[in-house]
Formats: structure tokens, C-alpha cells, sequence
């Protein structure tokens, strides 16, 4: 049994983009296709728009908000007041963080809500998560953006530990140190009980946003020097 990977919205109609491999791919290069998102089907155009206006480049890194337009895609939400904000003069913004390589393959690193802004750089969430509960001691960790005054957003790690695992910021930072950018690395650390979750078991990080404004959340940084 072959198993495609495939990226759509009810707002796609619902297929937007398919992952097969091009033909020539090599062994290791066919792997790496299959695992995006794939490119746009016939007649789906797309585009990574960031800061509102700047579309970006088709690199494989940088990165914008995924827009994407064709013949059966939506252009407009029925009877929705809100409905302009979230289309672009045709272009439907997906609210997907992804990065399109030169050969037109989408990779999806996180959704724009929760994506962490620090610096002027963006910070994947998802991707800080998977390595954060690559670490033997965590059961499950959420990544939420938390304030701050000279970088704007810097990110919180909410970790759930294995039973009876203690588990410090210092100690996830030296394992996160040799897998992600230096800057990526938590300020912070919270200790919860569970990731609280959606109804169909999706981490539903607005609820620790919430914990975190209203002061829920036990906090804990590195120790000094």
C-alpha cells in the first residue's frame, strides 16, 4: 500500500497541493518530498505572504503566512462580517506557516497564531515541540509565545514530565542547544499537569495563553550565570 501525503481546507474544495516525488528524485530526495506538504494541484495557485504585504521568496526557508487561489477555492465567507480579513483580494489566507522550496514543494512548520515573533525572526512552535519531547524526561510539551519587552515575544515551554521525572529549564536548553538556533532556545519553563486539549485532542495552546495572562502559570527560568 502507497500512501500519499496531501494538503487541503474545506475552503480547497479540499484537496490544494499533493506530494509525490518528481521522477527524477533520488532515493533520500524522494523521503524528503513525500514529507511536504507537496505542491499546488493544477490550476491552485500559491504564495507566502509575511508582515501583511511582503510576499517571500521561494527559497525551502524562509518563511511567510501560505495564500492560495484557484478556480475552487473559496473566495469569500457567506454572511460573515469578518469574511475580508481573511482573504486578500482573491487570495485565501490559509493561516498556515510554511516555507515553498524552488521546485514549488510546500513545507507547513506551523499555524500563524501560534507561530512565536522574537526579534523580527519567527519561531516554529511545532517544530521547538517535537524536540522538546524528544527529551527522555518530557511526556508532552506545548510552545506558547510569552511578552517580552526588548524582543517582543520569546517562547514558553509547557511541559508535562514522565511519572515521577523532574525535569529543569538548564536541562532541556543543553538538550535543545545541538537541535535548534541558539535564539529558539525557552526563557522559560512551566510545569503543567496535561496539555489541555481540543475535542478531536489537538493541543489547545489558547487555553495556557489564557492561563499565562491571568498569572496560572508557575514559571520557572534559568538559574543565574
Amino acid at each position: 500500500m502507497t500512501i500519499i501525503q496531501a494538503w487541503g481546507m474545506t475552503e480547497t474544495s479540499p484537496l490544494g497541493s499533493v506530494a509525490r516525488p518528481p521522477h527524477k528524485a533520488t532515493e533520500e530526495d524522494h523521503w524528503r518530498y513525500r514529507a511536504t506538504a507537496g505542491r499546488p494541484s493544477p490550476l491552485v495557485e500559491a504564495r507566502l505572504i509575511r508582515d501583511g504585504s511582503e510576499e517571500v521568496p521561494w527559497d525551502g526557508t524562509s518563511t511567510g503566512e501560505l495564500e492560495v487561489r484557484g478556480p475552487w477555492v473559496a473566495r469569500a465567507y457567506y454572511k460573515d462580517d469578518e469574511s475580508e480579513a481573511k482573504f486578500d483580494e482573491g487570495w485565501l489566507r490559509t493561516g498556515d506557516i510554511a516555507a515553498i522550496d524552488q521546485n514549488g514543494y510546500i513545507i507547513i512548520s506551523d499555524r500563524a497564531k501560534d507561530v512565536i515573533k522574537s526579534g523580527g525572526e519567527w519561531i516554529s512552535s511545532v517544530e521547538l515541540e517535537i524536540e522538546i519531547m524528544a527529551h527522555p524526561a518530557v511526556k508532552e510539551a506545548a510552545v506558547i509565545a510569552m511578552p517580552h519587552e526588548r524582543w517582543g515575544e520569546r517562547p514558553l515551554a509547557c511541559v508535562v514530565p514522565e511519572e515521577g521525572v523532574e525535569v529543569s529549564l538548564e536541562e532541556l536548553n543543553e538538550h535543545l542547544v545541538k537541535r535548534v538556533a541558539k535564539w529558539w532556545l525557552p526563557d522559560e519553563l512551566a510545569i503543567v499537569d496535561e496539555v489541555p486539549k481540543t475535542s478531536v485532542g489537538k493541543f489547545d495552546k489558547k487555553v495556557l495563553r489564557r492561563q499565562l495572562e491571568e498569572g496560572r502559570l508557575s514559571r520557572m527560568s534559568a538559574a543565574p550565570g
